[in-house]
């Protein structure tokens, strides 16, 4: 019985502790950035938080990712890196590379936060 007892007690602790918990409340968005445009895994997020854009240069020149204030560094192709950003309200954030051209070129585009 003592046996059953602690077995019930490792479950319920399991079942309640968040896995990963630290990134629990954090959103992954994939963005590929090509030669002039980008796609985002999605253009949209339902409330305010955390975001982590995980960014791919699929392009044949030099890359970055801005968004939010926020700028990944320029990143040459084949490579990637992140960019955490805090959405702290509702809105529309424009995103854009901020090599001289490339956002009149088609690298830009709007983030909505529901």
């Amino acid at each position: 019985m003592k046996r059953l007892t602690i077995l019930a007690v490792a479950v319920t602790t399991l079942a309640i502790t968040p896995i990963g918990s630290a990134h629990a409340n954090t959103t992954t968005i994939q963005v590929k950035g090509g030669d002039f445009y980008f796609k985002l895994s999605t253009k949209t997020i339902a409330k305010p938080g955390k975001v982590t854009f995980v960014f791919k240069n699929v392009g044949h020149v030099i890359h970055d990712f801005r968004i939010a204030g926020k700028t990944t560094r320029l990143i040459p192709p084949g490579t990637t890196t992140r960019l955490l950003v805090t959405f702290k309200k509702k809105g529309h954030y424009l995103y854009s590379c901020t090599v001289l051209g490339h956002a009149a070129a088609g690298m830009r585009g709007v983030f909505t936060v529901r």
